[in-house]
């Protein structure tokens, strides 16, 4: 086999869900967007589903319709970008909660829809998506006459407790939404992890599901093995790879295995990274190319057949903070040339 192996522990996921949901005294949803953050929603979502999930969260229509063909009809779906042109077929034979995100989305969809389910994003600070508190004010009447199912908001910086601009979120989000009589949320896993302020009726946690920061006790998700290609001796004085950016010190092992940029592993990360035969560390030598990386297995007593990227030695973060980006990068570029197997 050619192909390194992706595999990914739903169980896991499903406790992750679990233990984020035990932490509120609400409603927990879970974000599945991007393909479930690039592990597979069908996968995810039947997986949650079948430990409770109620309320799914998808970036686009077309994402929530081609979920709700695998989850089939009971769960809620609901859409972050809301009800744009072209949608409307989508959310009408699909059941999808759009969340409308302007006056414009809200005439479309009560004229394309009339009487359909909806939510409302409401911009609290992040300048993203959501009507800001202005253009909030001038139709709060007449949107809240139409019983929307939900109104939301999102957090730019939950992911630092301390960050002041929570607590202006949160007040913000609070003179918006006080008084009213519908269900709320804010919090995503950030915000589900800075307390009960900010639970309201409904959480939607996302990368914590996928082992992710900022919930630092989430069970890790995904193990990466990377199957070895080639075995070579490389000499003091040579080089390896592309740019002769490595030169060997010493009489050296090198392994090259199948994987690379075209698999989501971006090049940055091949100065601060390192591969794992069992308990022996392998450090990537040389630059990672479109589907090859070079490790150096002096170490090893005997020529490996696979090793390892993510797993007990490494997450998705520590991956991502040797690339200088973020565990959510790193998940949803997993490219489609890897075998994928599926553990509970």
């Amino acid at each position: 086999m050619t192909s390194a192996t992706l595999t990914i522990d739903l169980g896991a996921i499903v406790r992750n869900w679990q233990a984020l949901d035990a932490q509120t005294e609400c409603e927990t949803a879970a974000v599945v967007k991007a393909s479930g953050y690039g592990l597979s929603a069908p996968h995810v979502s039947n997986a949650l589903a079948a430990a409770g999930a109620r309320h799914f969260f998808v970036a686009t229509a077309q994402e929530g319709a081609d979920l709700r063909a695998h989850l089939g009809f009971g769960p809620e779906i609901h859409v972050f970008s809301g009800h744009m042109a072209g949608d409307t077929e989508a959310i009408r034979t699909a059941h999808l909660i759009p969340h409308l995100n302007s006056v414009d989305q809200m005439l479309r969809h009560v004229e394309a829809l009339p009487g359909a389910p909806f939510g409302i994003q409401l911009d609290s600070g992040m300048n993203r998506l959501g009507m800001e508190p202005g253009e909030w004010s001038a139709v709060r009447d007449i949107a809240v006459a139409q019983k929307p199912v939900l109104l939301m908001s999102h957090l730019a910086c939950a992911d630092d407790p301390d960050h002041p601009m929570n607590a202006q979120q949160l007040n913000t989000f609070r003179d918006m939404t006080d008084g009213i009589d519908i269900p709320r949320s804010l919090a995503a896993t950030g915000g589900v992890l800075l307390g009960p302020d900010y639970h309201f009726d409904l959480t939607r946690p996302g990368i914590g599901l996928y082992g992710g920061l900022p919930f630092v006790d989430a069970e890790p998700v995904v193990t990466l093995d990377m199957p070895v290609i080639q075995i070579r001796d490389v000499a003091p004085g040579e080089t390896v790879g592309y740019g002769n950016t490595w030169t060997a010190r010493r009489p050296s092992r090198i392994a090259t295995v199948s994987g690379g940029y075209a698999d989501g592993l971006i090049r940055a990360i091949g100065p601060h990274t390192t591969l794992y035969a069992g308990e022996t560390a392998c450090p990537v030598v040389g630059r990672v190319s479109m589907d090859l990386i070079t490790a150096d297995v002096t170490e090893m007593r005997h020529d490996p057949e696979m090793l390892q990227l993510l797993g007990p030695h490494t997450s998705v973060d520590t991956l991502a903070e040797a690339a200088g980006t973020i565990g959510y990068e790193i998940l949803t570029a997993m490219g489609g040339r890897y075998q994928r197997d599926y553990v509970e």
